[in-house]
């Protein structure tokens, strides 16, 4: 009975603390949604050019509507009780489409080129999307690999890293989740800057 219970109070602990791993199935989850920035600033023209975001390639272990955070490097848990309001791919995918169009710098963007195929795709890969766990609080990593793809000979136009970060209050979600926004703010604000004077 002894050893049985040295095995069972970690796991006992661990479900209570924000850094425990997937609850049972059947939970409830609160469900959180990123936004674009705002006060997002207007292209001074318009390009002609057609823009299809394409949905972010990731790792396994963001390759899911959780909302990770790490206790160490090499080990990746979730926020109990809680998860995205899509999958990290998509959500970020939406926040790209969002902050391009808050521009009004391009004559189209969207998920599906208007006919065969668009101007430019935006291709990107999501490396980091996630917070650490600081003791009392948490910092929020973003970091995305993006390049603009000319689509009629599949030439690489330009490429760039955005990479942003924020600290959160508390260890509490609500307040990683306000980190989260924060951090993503910075990053689509440069990100849909990059792309409409890239294009122009």
């Amino acid at each position: 009975m002894t050893r049985l219970a040295l095995i069972f109070a970690p796991l006992a602990l661990s479900a209570c603390s924000a850094l425990s791993a997937l609850s049972d199935a059947t939970q409830v989850l609160d469900v959180y949604e990123l936004r674009a920035p705002e006060g997002i600033a207007e292209a001074p023209r318009r390009s002609r050019l057609n823009v299809t975001v394409e949905p972010p390639t990731t790792t396994g272990a963001l390759l899911t509507d959780r909302i990770m955070i790490k206790p160490s490097e090499l080990e990746a848990q979730y926020l109990p009780g809680a998860r995205w309001g899509e999958e990290v791919p998509v959500m970020v995918q939406s926040l790209m489409l969002r902050s391009l169009q808050a521009t009004d710098g391009l004559s189209y963007v969207g998920r599906e080129p208007l006919g065969l195929s668009g101007d430019v795709a935006i291709v990107s890969d999501v490396i980091d999307f996630q917070a650490r766990d600081l003791g009392e609080q948490a910092e929020v990593t973003l970091r995305i690999s993006v390049q603009l793809v000319r689509e009629e000979d599949v030439a690489i136009l330009a490429s760039r890293t955005f990479a942003s970060q924020a600290v959160s209050a508390s260890l509490e979600t609500p307040d990683i989740v306000a980190a989260f926004d924060a951090a993503s703010d910075e990053l689509m604000a440069a990100f849909a800057d990059w792309v409409v004077t890239g294009l122009r």
